[in-house]
């Protein structure tokens, strides 16, 4: 692939609703441009974005992919994001390395929860954007309800730039409100002029008027003689809309039919008129040296620098670190330093991805988009720069994931495969966290949704060969006592020779702090129990706290005081002591009103002021005790509540169901509290066999 200069690339992220037609639009562009000589088809697991296993067997996609269309004399780097919230990592990856936005709407579905989280992330980002209806070769689509729907959302920014045109039900033309113009799509996919319907006037008008304010308002000059009444040039309205657009005043609506390739051509021209290059976007990093801002702003002419947004890890090819350029010129044998590992690699090859494949490219200039591959030590996140000029840029901020499963090999002996295809895993996807838990045996897996968690088990299969099963992890429930008790246990054991003997009394009441186990103390007098014993009395207590005799969960918050006892010269030793104080705290933990805790985390759930009472209510069903109710920004409410860790299982299915999919959530641990009656004596019946192991 030939090398393109800055002013010559568009770098625009696909979004919009799952199922929306965003692959399906890539494909149709591709085969436009000639750089596929077919169209694929989802259905058909055979398009060049959707590429993976997972993807294919799923129909839809999981992972971001990029696609370089050249188009007239640019190049569109095309990133195809996954439309499932579910992999929300991939989309906020993608964000950063675009300088547009394509947001596709589905014109047989409308505007959904999908249309307005696209939308959001466009604001974050402060990224110029554009809509694309699809499926106009529908007969009911009504594209005049999208765009009311839209324009009520977002009020006057909403500009059509198309109308569509039918004859007899089918899909045959469009209007271009600029030109004021109607053109028919001939067989052969080119076009020709035809009239404007009667039935489009009345919006053609009307939509041409706001366009005409618009344009009116970039300047003085340009009010001056739209109060005057005089017509703008074509060359005058495209330069006023493209600084419209810019600046994200003018959001343009275009459609057309992904199956018939159609709209497609105007789409494309379009984002090459309208959508800013990298050389009229900012991008600022620091000098690691010096402290200061380093204007990077895509220029071609200063210091080389790049960040890696993405990392693709394929087990027969190895890793792609993909990049998007800075500033500078990236070439073949740079070599780059990583402040952040304090690393200087040798890039070697230098890559354009299309979809799957790999495409050698000599050099890339500043604002394009490449691949670096083998560089052991980059990791996703990562700035790369020279040694001279080490530049660090702003992390991207990839959500937590909260959804949580337990894992386990299927087969003996898979342990350290499996932790090494998830680490090759979570290298890729960032929303992919491992986490072993000593305390309760247990490896635990953390994603964004149960359905991230089985793609991942499925990616874990079909790249690394090593299978895993997820089941629900177990909760890490302790035990502490309510009251106070007086208790002494003897241990006496005689089997020839040297027997054993140690005897402890002890008192045993609450120490009013959860996060110690226990605090000992003695108030032994006239050396009932010689010093020397101290130490293993404390030992035992120690050990005697890993499992308590309710239901073998770690004891905490005891008060433990030894205050008599007795010894026999010569059979008593460490050992004894230390198993008398063992049994002496179970006896103890016994008769003090033991009881179980239970952690409890502080949740914060972000819904739609309209989802409030159905959330509410499902909290209260999970004896979740509501804190506090904060009003957000975007008519959304922010409920932060208290909630047993017991009942966050599946807690994010039920929110996105609760809320159609625009529900978050987010928590974290806050303190130990006394369990329910009834959760109490299910989980003493429940670990029965664990106590009698321990007997």
């Amino acid at each position: 692939m030939k090398v393109f200069t800055t002013d010559k690339i568009r770098n625009i992220v696909l979004l919009g609703h799952s199922g929306a037609g965003k692959t399906s639009l890539v494909e149709s562009m591709a085969y436009l441009s000639g750089l596929t000589n077919r169209a694929g088809k989802v259905e058909d697991g055979n398009t060049i974005s959707d590429y993976d296993a997972s993807e294919i067997k799923r129909k839809l996609s999981i992972q971001t992919s990029i696609i370089p269309i050249l188009w007239e004399d640019c190049k569109l780097n095309i990133l195809d994001t996954p439309g499932s919230i579910d992999f929300v990592g991939e989309v906020e990856e993608a964000l950063t390395a675009a300088d547009a936005a394509i947001i596709v709407v589905s014109g047989k579905d409308g505007v959904g929860v999908g249309t307005r989280l696209a939308w959001e992330k466009c604001e974050k980002y402060h990224l110029p954007r554009m809509f694309f209806v699809t499926g106009m070769d529908i007969d009911e689509v009504s594209y005049k309800q999208v765009i009311l729907d839209l324009q009520e959302l977002y009020g006057k920014r909403i500009a059509p730039f198309h109308l569509p045109v039918r004859e007899n039900g089918e899909f045959i033309g469009y209007v271009n409100v600029i030109q004021q113009r109607a053109k028919r799509w001939k067989e052969d996919g080119t076009v020709e002029k035809m009239d404007v319907p009667d039935y489009s006037m009345e919006y053609l008008e009307t939509y041409r008027e706001a366009l005409m304010e618009s344009v009116a308002e970039t300047s003085e000059e340009f009010m001056d003689r739209y109060f005057n009444g005089e017509e703008f040039s074509d060359d005058e309205i495209r330069q006023a809309l493209r600084v419209n657009v810019s600046e994200g005043s003018i959001v343009p609506v275009l459609m057309g039919s992904n199956t018939l390739n159609r709209g497609m051509y105007t789409l494309m021209v379009d984002m090459v008129k309208y959508l800013p290059g990298p050389d009229k976007r900012e991008c600022a990093g620091i000098n690691a040296t010096s402290n200061d801002v380093f204007e990077a702003n895509y220029d071609f002419s200063k210091a080389k620098s790049a960040y890696v947004f993405k990392t693709i890890v394929d087990p027969f090819v190895g890793k792609y670190s993909l990049i998007k350029v800075n500033s500078g010129v990236i070439k073949t044998d740079d070599v780059l330093y990583n402040q952040h590992k304090d690393t200087e690699e040798k890039i070697g090859k230098l890559y354009v991805l299309c979809g799957s494949k790999a495409e050698e490219v000599k050099e890339l200039h500043a604002g394009d988009i490449g691949a670096l591959s083998k560089l052991s030590k980059v990791t996703t996140t990562d700035s790369l720069s020279t040694k001279a000029n080490p530049i660090l840029y702003i992390r991207t901020g990839i959500p937590t994931p909260y959804t949580c499963m337990r894992y386990k090999p299927l087969n003996k002996g898979d342990e350290e495969k499996a932790a090494a295809g998830l680490a090759k895993l979570a290298q890729e996807d960032l929303t992919i966290k491992v986490k072993n838990d000593g305390e309760n045996h247990q490896t635990l897996l953390y994603g964004i949704s149960e359905q991230h968690l089985d793609v991942v088990v499925d990616k874990l299969k079909e790249k690394y060969k090593v299978e895993i099963e997820l089941s629900r992890p177990k909760i890490a429930y302790k035990e502490t006592i309510r009251g106070k008790c007086d208790v002494e246990y003897k241990y006496k054991k005689q089997s020839g020779g040297h027997g054993q003997y140690g005897h402890v009394k002890m008192t045993f009441e609450p120490l009013g702090d959860t996060e110690k186990n226990f605090e000992f103390s003695q108030t032994v007098v006239g050396g009932a129990v010689p010093k020397n014993y101290f130490p293993a009395v404390e030992k035992g207590l120690e050990e005697g706290c890993k499992k308590g005799p309710l239901a073998a969960y770690p004891v905490v918050g005891i008060k433990a005081n030894l205050y008599d006892g007795s010894y026999h010269a010569v059979d008593s030793s460490e050992m004894a002591f230390k198993t008398a104080a063992i049994q002496c705290l179970k006896k103890g933990i016994l008769e003090a009103k033991p009881v179980l805790l239970e952690p409890v985390s502080e949740l914060k759930v972000l819904i739609p002021d309209d989802k409030t009472g159905d959330v509410m209510g499902d909290l209260n069903k999970r004896h979740g005790k509501v804190t506090g109710m904060n009003p957000v920004e975007g008519q959304k409410t922010e409920i932060v509540c208290e909630i047993p860790d017991s009942e966050l299982f599946g807690y994010g299915t039920t929110l996105r169901s609760l809320t159609g999919g625009e529900g978050t959530f987010s928590y974290e641990f806050l303190s130990y509290q006394q369990a329910p009656g009834d959760i109490q004596e299910k989980e003493i019946e429940h670990r029965k066999s664990k106590l009698e192991e321990d007997e």
